[in-house]
């Protein structure tokens, strides 16, 4: 029961700023220090509910958040996250509510709860609004269960394809990641906190260009890549989204591990961008400032340095804050006044979501109805998200009669479409950990076997997949469709299957009159057969040999065959994928993934997606985004005397970003532009686009610009703007980009962040590489510095009738 003396903050008509600054003074040190910690559920329930054993010495000096709770059922979520904000309201001396997190990246981790395409899938669609749409039933589901915050999403821009990670990711642009993160954060945050859920920017920053692609390791970058690339998405969640939370990188920063840089999360994340929310270190940081990175020697010295560097919140248990933050206090080694900060942020933040008012789930819950939730969306964020990037004319398919083999090792897996950071990846990685398997994810802890057995049932991965999900391999979905579907996997991810699968690959492509080689990757959290996911990192890309020998025994029949790749990051391709008659590209689209690709191959859908990275032809050329500055990389001339960057091959990517193809044509035309305008004022870029065809369909409308300032390298190009749109055939449209100066602003010769007088050059098209129509105009005036507050991230585009 509460003891505190002053009930101040209670007063609900008090800004919550004030309502932390009211009850800071009333916690004891101890009570502080606990407050930036965290303590796994099973520590303080059993998984019915009943307190755990040695719960009430957690309780002494309460926590202040709750990591990794989930379970197969949301009634059971509620009634544990209920029991646990009973604990804490009840049971501590001063009733603070704990803040409850789970990841949310696609989806909800918790089952019982819709699974969307993964975020690089996502992205493909280039439809932030639907985004939007996603993370606002994600907030009405956590708000539901009990949780307060997201460990969502991903904010990186990422730039190595060997990185595991970068499915995770909204690509290798970052105005693209910054529109999405953008949409993101406004809809599971909503316009009134009181309503929404944290969102958590990661990682910041850097992190998607990790040295070598290996995940963990250092990102080498001077402070104007910093700034001007990798923290813009952060940064247009701050200023447009409100954004509440950051989660920093594992990576060093300049030579300072991310969560112990003051530099980072301080004079750059609140001086210069305007952060107010929190920092909740990534799983384990603090800890691997002493055990890996080695720039603390012990517990106490890596507290005091992530402290004075503005971080916030130590997760998912306390190594060096908690007791040991208590040491450094009481010693004088670390001003009190330094811990006060970081806890009234955290305070604040848990006024701001009313737990104090409402800290309890909602008491009773329709399983069957919230199972529902979002599946029309997540089917057409599926279908928007597969990529055509070749056809020679052999799709759409015909759907009457058709004998089809579906061959490789995605032809009938529909659980690999479930990658890292989905409920059915998650929870076959805690499963696998009682059964003795190694964990590679960071910071996990092996929880009671006893809660495991409880909280899950005994559906293998496949089966899981199939049942609460409803998901089908594509082999099922292509039978909707065929006369006749035969079925071979040939080869898994990475091992081939032996003779008499050849034999029987022979057998069926003899059979068949079209083959759709289903090949790709799978990201996993463990140490099985993956070829992405998180510390699952490839020094070569190229697609696994297993599979490329696969590919050249069904070309080698001679029959016409049709390659579909699913895959979080970019693969190279051997001859025998290139030389298909068609590609398609598809993330791990969660359940309906399988469904919107045999959609697209038979022509009941159009397909709209575009590349959110680029494809190399080799792992040697990368880096290979499209946004490489002038003058390096492919953007170089090509060597007097050579016809190519490389002896060996062309210097640019197989596909470009933004690339993806249609089943009907598009013109761009009628070009108009404002010839000037000045530092604080825009211009509007206008084209008509057309579709030509014979069948409906979306394009997307890519608007990218080269800002020609004094002194500084500049990127070649910049995307500054993009707009889906779905036409009739025959049909036009008038595409009008307003795009504001102060979106041009990068960090100049003085090391200010100003937009320049400059001739700015743009041009419009379908992909990064497609100059369609080209224009330029004239930024006039005086030289303009822009504090955050005042910069422009995203232009305005829309599409009107003609």
């Amino acid at each position: 029961m509460s003891t505190a003396s002053s009930h101040s903050h209670r007063d609900v008509h008090l800004p919550a700023d004030t309502r932390a600054a009211l009850l800071l003074p009333e916690m004891t040190l101890e009570e502080k220090c606990a407050q930036l910690t965290a303590v796994w559920p099973w520590k303080l329930i059993d998984a019915d509910g009943a307190d755990a054993e040695g719960a009430h010495e957690f309780l002494k000096a309460p926590p202040g958040h709750i990591p990794a709770l989930s379970a197969d059922d949301p009634n059971r979520i509620a009634r544990m996250t209920g029991a646990i904000q009973h604990q804490f309201v009840t049971r501590t001396r001063l009733g603070i509510p704990a803040l409850i997190h789970q990841e949310a990246l696609n989806g909800l981790m918790a089952g019982g709860h819709m699974v969307f395409p993964t975020a690089i899938g996502l992205a493909a669609g280039f439809s932030p609004e639907l985004v939007r749409d996603m993370a606002d039933l994600i907030r009405r589901q956590m708000r539901r269960l009990g949780y307060g915050q997201a460990l969502s999403p991903v904010m990186d821009v990422a730039l190595d394809p060997r990185w595991g990670r970068v499915h995770e990711t909204y690509g290798e642009d970052p105005y693209l990641c910054a529109a999405f993160a953008v949409a993101y954060t406004r809809g599971l945050q909503s316009e009134d906190l009181s309503e929404g859920v944290i969102a958590t920017a990661k990682h910041f920053l850097g992190y998607g260009m990790a040295s070598g692609g290996v995940n963990l390791s250092a990102y080498e970058g001077g402070d104007r890549r910093t700034r001007d690339l990798f923290a813009y998405p952060f940064e247009a969640a701050i200023q447009l989204a409100g954004l509440r939370s950051v989660m920093n990188s594992y990576g060093d920063v300049d030579g300072v591990p991310a969560g112990v840089s003051r530099e980072v999360l301080t004079d750059l994340l609140r001086g210069t961008l305007g952060f107010e929310g929190f920092v909740a270190s990534d799983y384990d940081t603090v800890k691997q400032v002493v055990t890996r990175q080695r720039a603390a020697a012990t517990p106490g010295e890596a507290a005091r340095l992530a402290i004075a560097a503005g971080l916030d919140v130590e997760l998912p248990v306390p190594f060096a804050y908690g007791e040991a933050l208590v040491d450094e206090v009481r010693s004088g080694r670390l001003d009190e006044g330094a811990v006060d900060a970081c806890v009234r942020r955290v305070l604040r933040a848990k006024f701001e979501l009313g737990l104090f008012e409402n800290p309890y789930p909602q008491e009773r819950i329709d399983a069957s109805a919230v199972a529902g939730e979002g599946r029309e969306l997540s089917a057409e964020l599926a279908r928007r998200s597969v990529v055509l990037v070749k056809n020679d004319g052999i799709l759409p398919l015909e759907r009457q009669g058709l004998t089809v083999g579906v061959i490789g090792p995605h032809a009938d897996a529909a659980w690999l479409q479930f990658p890292t950071y989905a409920y059915p990846s998650w929870r076959d990685a805690v499963k696998a950990v009682d059964l003795g398997e190694a964990m590679n994810m960071v910071g996990g802890e092996t929880p009671q076997t006893a809660w495991n057995k409880a909280i899950f049932t005994s559906e293998d991965s496949d089966t899981f997949a199939r049942e609460r999900y409803g998901a089908r391999p594509l082999n099922e979905e292509i039978a909707e469709f065929a006369g006749t579907v035969s079925t071979e996997r040939g080869s898994t991810l990475t091992r081939g299957l032996g003779e008499s699968a050849a034999e029987r690959v022979a057998d069926i492509a003899g059979r068949s009159e079209v083959i759709v080689l289903a090949l790709g990757g799978a990201s996993l959290w463990f140490n099985g057969e993956r070829t992405e996911g998180e510390g699952s990192d490839s020094a070569d890309i190229a697609l696994p040999e297993a599979q490329t020998r696969l590919a050249e025994a069904v070309a080698a029949t001679g029959k016409p065959y049709v390659v579909v790749l699913f895959q979080g990051r970019a693969y190279t391709l051997p001859e025998a994928v290139r030389g298909a008659a068609a590609i398609v590209v598809a993330p791990y689209g969660g359940p309906f993934g399988p469904k919107a690709v045999a959609e697209v191959l038979f022509g009941a859908v159009n397909p709209s997606g575009r590349l959110p990275y680029s494809i190399p032809r080799h792992t040697g050329q990368i880096p290979v985004y499209h946004h490489q500055k002038s003058g390096t990389g492919y953007r170089n001339p090509v060597p007097p005397g050579t016809s190519e960057l490389y002896l060996d091959m062309p210097g640019t990517p197989l596909y470009t970003f933004g690339h993806g193809l249609s089943y009907t044509d598009f013109t761009l035309g009628d070009l108009t532009c404002d010839p000037e305008t000045d530092t604080h004022g825009s211009v509007r870029i206008r084209t008509t686009v057309t579709n030509t065809g014979d069948v409906y369909g979306a394009t997307v409308v890519q608007l990218y610009v080269r800002v020609n300032t004094s002194g500084v390298t500049r990127p070649a190009q910049q995307l500054a703007g993009f707009c889906r749109v779905a036409q009739a055939a025959g049909e036009a449209r008038r595409v009008t980009f307003e795009l504001d100066a102060a979106q041009l602003g990068y960090t100049d010769m003085a090391r200010e962040f100003a937009v320049e007088p400059a001739k700015v050059d743009f041009f419009l098209g379908f992909d990064a590489d497609d100059r369609r129509v080209e224009g330029s105009f004239e930024l006039v005036g005086e030289k303009r510095v822009l504090a955050s507050t005042q910069r422009s991230f995203l232009s305005v585009a829309v599409a009107e009738h003609v």
